[in-house]
């Protein structure tokens, strides 16, 4: 089974231009949009919702939602944009969703999340897949995982995502559950053990590559989410330390390959910021990279930014070839 790394579903922040803007840097990653609410799909902008410049990279598109009809109906709508799977969102625990009754939320009713992966599974050619956690509130243990997964398997999940956290549904916010539950690994190896056959992915905390080399020889798959969001040029390191290819743009020529897609989305109507946000944090950990973030922050994270703007700056790292940001 061929090992995978992708970038995690983010809400507000996995858009289709930072989709694209990370397949600039990385060719092999498996990107995926942030939640998509099914019922948004069917009566909303279909085509706002679910367009994206095509790119080499495997997409996915995540739905959330608990009504099988509705879901079944969305995967009808999606399966023509491209999408090379669709995943259900088991593990979104904010209170939002939970009043939605979309994400974390779901893992306490598995016999709901079946009919939607039945009827999904009928609506579309596309593989349906899930992400989850390994557990809610004080249901922490194997044996309920197990049962959660092979349900959803049963009901024909080709590929199972995991947070190696449980949610605490109602007691934390969002950035919380990112943090304070324990993430707990060998939940997720242990998964692989007893589903030998089927691609088990495991999501949370990652933050270099020895740990993505330690967990692909456990399972079959990473997920990583806030680090690459943050510090995107980390694919990078992917790239060459897993996928040992050699031939990545520098930073300069990430800029320099965007401004196509600027100029195209832009002229669409598309606002600057809505694209320059996701590369705030291109140039972390280098020298100079504090006067990036504030020059974006200044003139192309505010709401009439232009594209002279971008030239300007791109113009100016080029001729300060010193300056450690070209790198």
């Amino acid at each position: 089974m061929k090992k995978t790394i992708s970038v995690a579903p983010m809400m507000d922040c996995t858009d289709r231009h930072e989709i694209y803007f990370l397949s600039l840097i990385s060719k092999n990653v498996n990107l995926y949009t942030e939640m998509i609410v099914a019922n948004a799909i069917i009566n909303g902008d279909r085509k706002k919702l679910l367009s994206f410049k095509k790119i080499s990279n495997p997409v996915t598109l995540q739905l959330g939602g608990s009504n099988p009809l509705e879901l079944a109906e969305a995967c009808k709508i999606s399966e023509d944009f491209g999408y090379k799977e669709i995943n259900l969102n088991l593990g979104c625990p904010s209170k939002k969703v939970q009043k939605n009754k979309f994400g974390a939320c779901l893992m306490q009713e598995p016999g709901l999340v079946a009919k939607c992966i039945e009827a999904m599974n009928k609506a579309t050619k596309l593989p349906i897949t899930i992400k989850t956690r390994i557990g809610y509130n004080d249901i922490e243990d194997f044996d309920f995982l197990k049962s959660f997964i092979q349900t959803t398997k049963d009901a024909g999940s080709q590929k199972f995502i995991i947070h190696a956290r449980k949610a605490l549904l109602k007691k934390l916010s969002p950035k919380e559950n990112l943090n304070i539950p324990p993430l707990k690994y060998d939940f997720v190896y242990k998964l692989k053990e007893y589903f030998k056959n089927n691609e088990i992915i495991i999501n949370g905390g990652v933050k270099n590559t020895e740990e993505i080399k330690f967990h692909l020889s456990k399972v079959d798959g990473v997920m990583i989410g806030r680090k690459i969001y943050h510090s995107p040029y980390f694919l990078a390191d992917i790239e060459r330390e897993i996928f040992d290819n050699k031939n990545i743009p520098t930073r300069v020529e990430i800029m320099e390959n965007l401004i196509p897609y600027i100029q195209e989305e832009t002229s669409k109507g598309t606002q600057l910021n809505h694209i320059m946000r996701h590369t705030v944090g291109l140039f972390h950990g280098q020298s100079g990279s504090r006067n990036w973030k504030q020059y974006l922050s200044k003139n192309m994270c505010i709401r009439n930014a232009d594209l002279q703007k971008v030239n300007h700056i791109m113009d100016h790292m080029k001729k300060n070839n010193s300056i450690s940001l070209v790198r």
